[in-house]
């Protein structure tokens, strides 16, 4: 399947093939590197010496964060069960999206999932001292133009994917792949 595009100006519709060129290699680009970068993160928590506690940077590192988020961040850190659940899938999604992405399978999704957790670490970071553009922020964007374009479709299983009959009987599911 094609990766395409529509878009309106000055009342006219252009359709555009955005899988051709370079803006098809850049899209997959962004989207191997973000999900190196995922599944970086996610498999370093696994190996990491220590085990991976959210819990001081829930308490802690959030002092930035408006009020409700903050309010949610620290209860979550204080509240046990919700804790071991953090610290349980925090490194699980990382990974999970990760392979994701690389694969280009379930992109849309995998992209939506990264985009929720790196609203959480730009809100709960609240690293903004040099202004509101950080790390953090460019990261959920990353997530954002990959799903958006859908990345997964352009030298991904998702072009694969949204071809069997499966998929082809269930047209809603092309809005996870891609």
């Amino acid at each position: 399947m094609a990766a395409t595009g529509q878009i309106e100006m000055l009342g006219n519709r252009l359709e555009f093939d955005y899988a051709e060129g370079v803006t098809g290699y850049v899209l997959v680009l962004t989207r191997l590197i973000t999900g190196y970068w995922f599944l970086h993160a996610g498999v370093g928590k696994y190996l990491a010496a220590e085990p991976f506690n959210a819990g001081g940077w829930l308490v802690n590192a959030t002092g930035g964060a408006p009020g409700p988020v903050h309010a949610f961040l620290v209860w979550a850190g204080q509240t046990p069960w919700m804790l071991e659940f953090t610290n349980f899938m925090i490194p699980l999604g990382e990974t999970l999206i990760g392979l994701a992405l690389i694969v280009g399978a379930g992109v849309r999704l995998a992209a939506f999932g990264g985009a929720f957790l790196m609203t959480f670490f730009y809100l709960g970071n609240a690293a903004w001292g040099h202004g509101y553009v950080n790390g953090d922020l460019f990261g959920l964007m990353m997530f954002v133009i990959v799903g958006t374009l859908a990345a997964g479709r352009i030298l991904g299983l998702d072009a694969y994917i949204e071809d069997t009959e499966f998929v082809q009987q269930r047209p809603k599911l092309k809005y996870l792949l891609g």
